[in-house]
């Protein structure tokens, strides 16, 4: 049976990497005779001027074709006499760094793409750092476009040295540096001519050769809990992908976090019963009595792996929106999802220097060492032993968006450390845990406008991540009740929304600031409209504090 080799090609925008595999699919005649005369006749409208465009056969989307760019990750498959492969073609261009983290997340090797031209760049640090944060341990450094630079020796070894200290501070363990040209076929398929003085293998060859796998079959057994299966009262299973070890009938397990303790009745692959089961494995385990399992729980052998309700864990951010301290998301670790919050901001990452910066936000694409706190404890191991359970997502609670990628460092202590540090709860640390400025929005106007409109803004507020809290004039409740309530829920960090049948003229001395006045009139206009450039100037005084009352 062939080997199976996973691997991506990255780099910056425009450096060659859609090219560079679809050359080489081409020249090593891995292609349908129908897929060469669509990639001939396709090339007509490629980036090369009529010539062979090797960049379509990945480039799939419209907008790549047009761009001359990869958006998104493209996957392709395929088999030479010495191995499989599945390669993952990632996006360059910085807008899209969360797609290449994606596609480093299943690979066992990078290609990393560097421009003769330009040499080493921004992106190209960035994208090394990601692998090595995806835990990828083996490098190749494909210096493309020689042909531009003459085949020119010493302008390879610059870059080479270049690289070498980019990448001293990492652990890879292989790095293989090769001169190529995608658009020629330079050293993509067999050694050119142009580049005597290279002594090394061309990229496919090394492919093939490439030795990257650690067989997790030698490690403890490991598998997280992906479903509990119990199709009648005779039969209950334990389902999930084995991440790590072997397993065999009569081995005795070991449940986190309950730690109780069980032997292997039964092993089925599929439906098919077997004696044993090996890493990569998706199985189904029956044990001989009943344990307390469910989604999320961890079988092993291993009862050195850790549990803990928070931990440190560096990131990469991927999400439009900011991050600071005290917003609320979903962790996801191995099969476990569970509420968290970000405690602290430690550091960011600098991309070109790899020294920490000071940071009380993190913006998109940026690297930063945190810390994070959940609402009970999670199984997790080390990044290092176990990327299951050492890695983990950051998923927005009202998008639903993954927002972040990140590896787990360390356990902290407890999740009572950060309620040590504070000397009281005051307004200011509900709204830092909130990642809002606390408001009250005063809705004045005839019943039916006022109502209409603050449940309109509020329904968009909260689709935005806000936390709000609507208060409307009912059963005779006064002007002045309303707004001391406003104040108590802007004291507890929240965006009030009154609709009030009228102005009232202490309110904004009883709350302060943090208080904005909004006049609405019964009118034809769309309550839809209005709503809209209501949130626009509201979200400008929740992040600026702009003063900005107005009628509509």
């Amino acid at each position: 049976m062939k080997s199976l080799l996973k691997f991506i090609t990255c780099g910056s925008v425009d450096d060659g990497k859609s090219t560079l595999i679809g050359h080489m699919l081409y020249e090593a005649k891995l292609l349908f005779a129908d897929q060469e005369r669509a990639l001939e006749l396709d090339s007509r409208l490629g980036s090369r001027g009529g010539k062979i465009d090797y960049s379509l056969l990945l480039d799939g989307l419209l907008a790549e074709r047009e761009q001359g760019i990869t958006i998104d990750v493209a996957y392709r498959y395929f088999t030479t006499d010495h191995r499989s492969f599945i390669v993952a073609d990632t996006p360059g261009h910085e807008e899209y760094t969360r797609n290449m983290a994606v596609g480093a997340s299943f690979a066992d090797l990078a290609i990393i793409l560097v421009d003769a031209t330009k040499g080493v760049i921004t992106q190209t640090k960035r994208h090394t750092r990601i692998c090595a944060l995806m835990g990828i341990k083996h490098l190749v450094l494909a210096v493309n476009k020689m042909d531009l630079v003459g085949f020119d020796p010493k302008k390879f070894e610059a870059i080479k040295q270049e690289f070498a200290k980019l990448t001293a501070e990492f652990h890879f363990e292989s790095i293989q540096v090769i001169p190529v040209s995608a658009t020629e076929g330079d050293n993509i398929t067999k050694k050119s001519p142009n580049t005597p003085w290279y002594e090394g293998l061309a990229l496919l060859p090394y492919l093939e050769n490439a030795e990257v796998h650690q067989t997790d079959d030698t490690k403890q057994f490991m598998m997280p809990i992906q479903r509990v299966c119990r199709p009648d009262h005779t039969f209950r299973g334990f389902q999930g992908q084995i991440e790590a070890g072997t397993i065999a009938v009569g081995d005795e397990l070991t449940t986190l976090p309950s730690r109780e303790k069980a032997k292997v009745k039964r092993i089925l692959v599929t439906d098919q019963d077997r004696n044993s089961a090996h890493a990569g494995q998706p199985v189904t385990i029956q044990l001989d009595r009943e344990v307390d399992v469910s989604r999320g729980c961890v079988f092993t052998k291993d009862t050195q792996i850790q549990e803990a309700d928070s931990f440190s864990a560096t990131i990469l951010w991927m999400d439009d929106s900011v991050l600071q301290p005290g917003k609320n998301y979903l962790v996801k670790v191995g099969t476990k999802v569970l509420p968290g919050t970000v405690t602290a901001i430690n550091h960011k990452i600098d991309i070109n220097t790899g020294n920490t910066v000071p940071a009380d936000h993190i913006v998109k694409n940026e690297l930063a060492k945190c810390e994070f706190t959940l609402s009970d404890d999670i199984v997790f191991d080390s990044f290092e032993k176990n990327k299951s359970i050492g890695g983990f997502i950051l998923i927005d609670r009202v998008t639903n968006m993954t927002s972040a990628c990140g590896v787990i460092d360390e356990a902290l202590q407890s999740s009572d450390k950060g309620a040590q540090s504070l000397a009281e709860v005051t307004r200011d640390v509900r709204a830092e845990q909130k990642g809002q400025n606390p408001l009250t929005i005063w809705f004045s106007g005839p019943a039916s406008a006022t109502a209409s409109l603050a449940k309109e803004v509020e329904k968009r507020l909260v689709a935005r991540g806000y936390h709000t809290m609507l208060l409307e004039n009912g059963a005779g409740e006064s002007p002045q009740r309303l707004a001391e309530v406003a104040k108590l829920m802007n004291d507890a960090g929240l965006v009030a929304l009154v609709a009030a049948d009228a102005a009232y003229a202490g309110a904004r001395e009883l709350i302060g600031d943090s208080f904005i006045e909004i006049g609405a009139e019964a009118r034809k206009a769309s309550v839809v409209e209005d709503a809209s450039d209501v949130v626009k100037r509201v979200v400008k005084h929740l992040i600026h504090n702009q003063d900005m009352d107005y009628s509509i």
